[in-house]
Order: C-alpha cells, then structure tokens, then sequence
C-alpha cells in the first residue's frame, strides 16, 4: 500500500469525494479505526466500527447532527483543517471545496500584484472561527464606514499575521483606518480598482490551537455613489459569519437580499429575503457555511 504524502492529502481535501478524503485523511495518519472510535468515544461521540468503514468506503454518508458532530471529531483526531471533511458533505453545487484563493474571490485583475508586494495570497496555518462584518450606509446612500471583528485559530505553531482585503464597490480607497487588538503592517492600494491589501500583525506569534481576537476598519468620505451591496468572500469554509448593515435614517432600502456566489466568474445570486428591523439595520449570520462569496444586496425605491 502505498503511502499518502501531505501534498496528496492536501488534493484530496479540496477535491473530495467525502469516501476518498476520509480514507486518504485515516491512511496518511496511520489510525486504524479501532483508535478512531476510542478517541471519538473520548471527546463523548458514539460512533460503531462499522459507520466509520461504511463512511470511509462509500456505502453510507454521515447526514444526522450526531454524525456530523462524529465528522468535525474526525477532523481533529486526524489534524485536518477545521470544516475540511464537513465541506465535502455539501452537494456540488453548494460548495467550493475546503479553500479558494483571494485571486478566485476577487474580480478585480490588480489583487494578484497587491498581494505579491504584501507577501501572502493568505495563510493555510490559521482558520478563521467567528467573523462579524458591520457596514454603514450615511445619508447619502453611500459606505461611509466598515467595522471587521474576528477570531482566528492557529493551526500551526508560530503564525503571527493575517492579510485582509477590501474592495470597495465604487473604487473609492478609505480615508482612516482603525485596528484593536492588532497593528497594520504593509498596507497596498490600487486607486484605479479601490482596492486595499493589508497585513494584520498580531501582538506575538500563537501556538498551535491557539486563538486570536481582533477588530479593524476603514472609513470612507461620503463621496461615493449610492451602494446597493456589500459582503465578504472567504478562503475556506467558515464557522460562522454575521453580517450587518446599518442605514442612516434619511437613506432606507426598500428590499433586502442575502446572496451568494462560489467564486468571482460566478453570477451573484440572491438566496432568501431579508427584513429591515427598526433599528434600520439588516443582517444574517451562519455557522458552517461553503467558502466563496456571502453578502447583502439592497434595493433603492
């Protein structure tokens, strides 16, 4: 038999199928299933020989909230990236696989350069487990500020940065910049696109499994033409992701949409209707969604 390189893992990972994944994860780990369900028995997860060779060989597929719990256990034990087993469950068609490059996400062509002078195009090492987006929306109809607050988990000792990206829908590069918890390192700008690439240095660099919290955000002069979306596209399968945006009094949408899409060449399409709350703010939040694009999208009267 032979045996399963990291690089051959890796494929298979974004790639899946579940079956072939699961097997290839077991193999280059070299756990027989026997430690895989003592272990899940450990962690509280009751899992027979049977269901792991069943899954591993394809007959069955872990559907019930009990057997996914089993599968994020599964992805533990076997030091896999976190949602990684989880992601290739979706249909084809809901999800991307366990990673997309910012290139993929952006449609903009300057992103490739702007990361090339940062020095990342993201980091595998660290998976991102809660993020919450706020935009403001000013009395113009126009973005007027954006506020990110984050939890990222190293999944490698010694990772001490995490590059962000924001495009802004009209071009516009901001006016201010805020972090808390972190600083700006190498910050890049393409004026033609409005694009902004920046690193987020954090105070140390994190142990393995650890976590780390931080906010930042930009600010725009309410010059811009009116917004009608805003959203954030994503690496990797996501824990959970709230989106808000707030609108000033005198600027209400009629309509609010959710909306999606896998990757930059895909159309955006909307998935579910949102309602205004009277707070004027419009949001959602999920746990465990597919890499890609997730955002709002309004309409004007």
């Amino acid at each position: 038999m032979l045996d399963v390189t990291d690089h051959d893992l890796d494929q298979t990972l974004r790639k899946g199928p579940f079956d072939v994944a699961l097997h290839a994860a077991i193999r280059a780990r070299g756990l027989s299933l026997e430690t895989l369900r003592r272990r899940l028995a450990a962690q509280g997860v009751a899992v027979s020989l049977s269901t792991l060779s069943y899954w591993q060989r394809g007959r069955t597929r872990p559907e019930r909230s009990g057997s996914l719990h089993a599968v994020r256990g599964l992805e533990e034990i076997l030091d896999l990236p976190r949602h990684s087993l989880v992601t290739l469950l979706r249909p084809a068609s809901e999800r991307t696989g366990p990673w997309r490059t910012l290139p993929e996400l952006c449609p903009e062509p300057g992103i490739r350069e702007l990361l090339d002078e940062i020095g990342g195009h993201g980091d595998r090492r660290v998976t991102g487990l809660s993020l919450h987006d706020q935009y403001t929306i000013g009395p113009r109809r126009s973005i007027v500020e954006t506020h990110t607050r984050a939890v990222y988990q190293a999944q490698q000792p010694g990772v001490d940065r995490w590059i962000v990206v924001y495009h802004h829908p009209h071009g516009l590069l901001p006016s201010a910049r805020s972090a808390r918890g972190c600083r700006f390192g190498r910050v890049r700008t393409d004026a033609a696109s409005g694009l902004v690439a920046a690193e987020l240095l954090f105070d140390r660099a994190l142990d393995r499994g650890e976590t780390y919290l931080l906010e930042y955000g930009f600010a725009f002069d309410e010059s811009g033409a009116p917004a009608c979306e805003e959203g954030r596209g994503f690496h990797t399968p996501q824990h959970e992701y709230l989106i808000e945006i707030r609108f000033h009094p005198s600027a209400l949408p009629a309509r609010c949409y959710r909306t999606w899409r896998p990757d930059a060449q895909t159309r955006l399409r909307d998935t579910g209707d949102l309602r205004l709350s009277s707070y004027r703010s419009a949001h959602f939040i999920e746990f465990g969604m597919p890499a890609g694009y997730h955002g709002i999208r309004w309409e004007w009267d």
